[in-house]
């Protein structure tokens, strides 16, 4: 019975992160390039068909999209990652707890090698 609530309760994540990483997106995506092209070029009676307007919408926004998001990763995330972290408890312990077990179980060399590697993240090196 436990496993198949563990089974169920996977699927259930699985689906909403399916739904809205891509399913939700892609839709939104192409709702978006539709009503842009109604409102815009149909109104501005310019002489592009709905798949000539989606090729040039396309082809200008998805390098527009990813440097934004090269942009993000770089700056951004850290940001946001940092502060979500200093206000959750939970996260706080588990690196405690992980801080601990390396003082008990790890050679002084792995220990220096996984710290340096913390801070290389901390740095933004990684």
């Amino acid at each position: 019975m436990v496993g198949e609530k563990k089974w169920v309760k996977r699927r259930w994540f699985d689906f909403r992160l399916g739904h809205t990483v891509y399913l939700a997106f892609i839709l939104a995506f192409g709702n978006f390039v539709l009503i842009f092209h109604r409102m815009f070029i149909e109104r501005l009676d310019i002489d592009l068909s709905l798949w000539q307007f989606v090729l040039i919408f396309v082809l200008a926004y998805i390098p527009i999209a990813v440097a934004i998001g090269v942009w993000h990763r770089k700056t951004q995330i850290k940001v946001e990652t940092e502060q979500m972290l200093k206000q959750n408890p939970l996260m706080a312990k588990y690196v405690h707890i992980l801080f601990d077990a390396i003082d008990n179980k790890l050679t002084d060399e792995e220990k220096k090698k996984y710290r340096a590697m913390l801070s290389d993240i901390e740095q933004g090196n990684a």
